[in-house]
């Protein structure tokens, strides 16, 4: 078990600093494509085809890798007053329920994201969104609908190896007899 929980967390922990960075570089180059259609929209009178969906593909990344490192950080919404309430075993064993139900819900999105990354969707090109595919930039290509919808499939999938990892640590502390933690990431006792 708690091999399985040191594999999860030196992985979740490389996720989570590589993500905090490449999530906060979304959120800029978001804000920066947002600022560029503002000043072309309304300090040029004339609009930009490209940052608005540039924008919108910046959002899903920003979320495909931040959503997983607000899970494995506690940073959803939860209600664990019940969980303080309960005596130690059960308040685990009712976290254990809660991770199978959300992991349930997880796998479920898994599979959304796989079909709008290899599905219907995933054949059409943005409208707007182009890379230079020659060094003199005469040639250029479409980005794929799909390099948007993967963050989909990306942040789901970080998250049930997240799952997994709360569902060790839980599963852990329900076998011996101790406290539930509210945020993983805090190191008591071992696991």
């Amino acid at each position: 078990m708690m091999l399985i929980i040191k594999i999860c967390t030196d992985i979740n922990d490389w996720m989570t600093k590589k993500c905090l960075f490449l999530g906060g570089l979304s959120i800029v180059l978001m804000v920066l494509a947002i600022l560029v259609q503002v000043v072309f929209r309304y300090g040029l009178n004339n609009a930009l085809p490209w940052p608005d969906e540039a924008a919108r593909f910046f959002m899903l990344w920003m979320v495909g890798l931040m959503a997983p490192v607000a899970l494995r950080r506690g940073g959803f919404v939860a209600i664990d007053a019940l969980s303080f309430a309960l005596p130690a075993r059960i308040a685990n064993f009712l976290n254990l329920l809660l991770i199978l139900i959300a992991s349930v819900v997880v796998v479920i999105a898994v599979n959304i994201g796989w079909k709008e990354v290899t599905g219907f969707g995933g054949q059409f090109a943005t409208a707007a969104l182009y890379l230079p595919a020659s060094m003199d930039f005469s040639e250029w290509f479409r980005i794929p609908r799909s390099w948007m919808m993967a963050s989909i499939l990306f942040g789901f999938s970080w998250m049930l190896l997240i799952q997994l990892e709360l569902f060790a640590r839980e599963l852990y502390a329900l076998i011996y007899g101790l406290r539930p933690r509210i945020d993983p990431m805090v190191e008591d006792s071992g696991c």
